[in-house]
């Protein structure tokens, strides 16, 4: 027998069940468990957003957003445009400025913020990062400071273990990116001033709007210390010195899509009928621990984040084992997940770009575990396969 017949012979064969929805990406993420475009409500669609139809949905979707994310009743929510990075550059350029800032970044978004504030800003901030895979040091932070970070890093799957390190009295504010934690782990709004997510991840909406939560000393600040710069329409949040309430009454900014706002309230149903933001983060817990469990079954892939206290349990990040030849990992990984896309296995797996080569598998609460555990199979088949 020769050796390619013989190494034909151990590999393992093709696994024969797939995940019934083969949807691992971090975003847009997989749709509720039993979504159908067909069981959209469309009753306001060619309406106007400002009638009272329209007004009266999106009002909706801030009232049960805020309860689901179980908000401070004196904390605003609002739906914003351009999704949680519009959300993120509206904060941004709207409060920074008046204060020392401290920018906190382990992964390419984060790092995005870095930039907006010290090179299109320019403000002079304290700027900590950390590799992928690493956190940045939470330690030690001025509580005169601005502190800029994301709970959840998608790119790296590295978050905050908590919020122990934000203080209570703080003068600054605390801006957080929040878009692939939301609904999949516990926040301590209490300990956010700022916080942005967007529709497109946890909960498996479609994309383009951004929702903005803002604290009591978020609005204060707005009203009383004023960015020092000029704003397009798209980010003022006050006018005549007063905060634009009706944004967060779902009066928008500019108009929305009442086609996505109807899929978002979807999402909402079927959230609060699983048993609302206990029951997601149970469910994203049980997938990430699914996923674990194959991890440290095979050899060849290991978690881009060692340490269990912050890694994700939403966008998991995994690296191969052998690093000695990063061009060809690169290939690999390509091929990889060319390789499951075509058998119908797994959608949209492989790392981000900026990331160390791998892969990286939307754990959220609308994926089902039993997807995980079919996953597993036909990554060590694929691995062999594209060897």
């Amino acid at each position: 027998m020769t050796e390619a017949v013989t190494a034909q012979a151990l590999r393992a064969p093709k696994p024969i069940t797939k995940a019934d929805r083969p949807f691992f990406s971090s975003g847009p993420c997989a749709k509720p468990p039993g979504f159908a475009a067909s069981k959209l409500d469309t009753s306001a669609l060619g309406r106007s957003h400002r009638g009272t139809v329209g007004k009266a949905k999106l009002a909706e979707a801030i009232e049960r957003t805020h309860a689901l994310l179980r908000l401070p009743a004196d904390y605003r929510l609002g739906i914003v445009p351009a999704s949680d990075t519009g959300a993120m550059e509206m904060a941004l350029w709207s409060l920074l400025g008046t204060r020392p800032v401290t920018m906190l970044a382990w992964e390419s978004f984060g790092a995005g913020w870095v930039t907006d504030v010290a090179k299109q800003l320019k403000l002079d901030a304290e700027i900590r990062t950390a590799d992928y895979g690493k956190i940045a040091e939470l330690g030690g932070i001025a509580p005169t400071n601005d502190v800029v970070f994301t709970w959840n890093g998608t790119t790296s799957g590295v978050r905050v273990p908590n919020a122990d390190w934000i203080v209570a009295d703080r003068t600054g504010l605390t801006v957080c990116d929040a878009t692939s934690a939301a609904f999949a782990q516990d926040i301590d709004w209490q300990m956010i001033d700022v916080g942005t997510f967007s529709w497109q991840k946890a909960l498996g909406g479609e994309a383009a709007h951004g929702m903005l939560v803002l604290s009591p000393r978020a609005v204060a600040r707005l009203e009383g210390e004023p960015a020092p710069r000029p704003l397009p329409k798209i980010f003022r949040l006050t006018k005549g010195g007063k905060l634009i309430e009706g944004v967060f009454k779902g009066e928008t900014i500019n108009t929305p899509s009442m086609l996505a706002v109807e899929d978002w309230l979807f999402c909402l149903d079927w959230a609060e009928g699983t048993g609302g933001l206990d029951a997601l983060i149970a469910r994203a817990d049980a997938n990430a621990a699914a996923l674990d469990l194959w991890v440290q079954s095979a050899d060849w892939i290991e978690h881009l984040v060692a340490d269990p206290a912050i890694r994700s349990n939403s966008s998991v990040c995994l690296q191969f084992a052998d690093r000695s030849d990063e061009e060809a990992n690169r290939a690999r990984q390509k091929a990889l997940g060319q390789l499951l896309e075509r058998e119908g296995a797994a959608y949209d797996i492989t790392a981000y770009r900026d990331a160390p080569p791998g892969l990286r598998i939307w754990c959220g609460a609308t994926v089902e575990t039993s997807d995980i555990e079919a996953l597993g199979p036909w990554l060590d088949w694929a691995w062999e396969e594209t060897r």
